[in-house]
């Protein structure tokens, strides 16, 4: 079945979509990341994928072939995977090992996505100052795709700065989540 018949309204913001969308895919990504459950959190890199899916949505454009959003998310989630596993990593473990791991998976079906947090994902994103919003929107609408240094040099910063401004926001948006009820631990179980 071609999960790509949400799209349109994905795009267009329908958070309802999304839930279909996402409960119809969880299966297939959760067994796409089975390769680094010994090595990251996969449930956080889950939910990690999901959200920036879900922002970059509406610049989204399908290459044409079935299932291109789920495409995209299932690499979106080993990228991120990969670099949890690298990130946590206590012993050295072999990089060609990881990148098998990446390439291996497949399956589909439950999930859904809170369209109030997703408003309030926004409206703190809102209040970010601008060179953070930039680097932050930056990494979130290339999904995992081009690394830190590209999207630095796209923005006219150097790499260390860009860094800086994408922990200044996740910060930023811990607090403003914070203020405005959100548990993040809770929010990431």
């Amino acid at each position: 079945m071609d999960l790509d018949a949400h799209l349109p309204q994905i795009v267009a913001g329908d958070a309802d979509a999304f839930g279909r969308w996402a409960s119809a895919a969880e299966q297939e990504l959760r067994v796409s990341l089975r390769p680094f459950a010994a090595a990251a959190d996969c449930e956080a890199v889950l939910q990690e994928a999901l959200l920036r899916v879900w922002q970059v949505a509406p610049r989204f454009e399908p290459d044409g072939r079935p299932n291109a959003l789920l495409r995209f998310t299932v690499r979106v989630a080993r990228n991120l995977a990969l670099g949890e596993a690298r990130r946590l990593r206590s012993t050295p473990l072999d990089d060609e090992a990881l990148e098998r791991a990446q390439h291996a998976a497949a399956g589909p079906a439950p999930a859904g996505a809170d369209p109030w947090l997703r408003q309030v994902i926004a409206a703190c994103r809102d209040e970010l100052p601008e060179k953070p919003a930039q680097a932050l929107g930056a990494r979130l609408g290339a999904g995992g795709s081009e690394p830190d240094e590209t999207l630095a040099a796209r923005l006219n910063m150097r790499a260390n700065t860009f860094l800086q401004n994408v922990t200044r926001a996740r910060k930023l948006l811990a607090e403003c989540l914070s203020r405005r009820g959100i548990d993040l631990e809770a929010e990431w179980r």
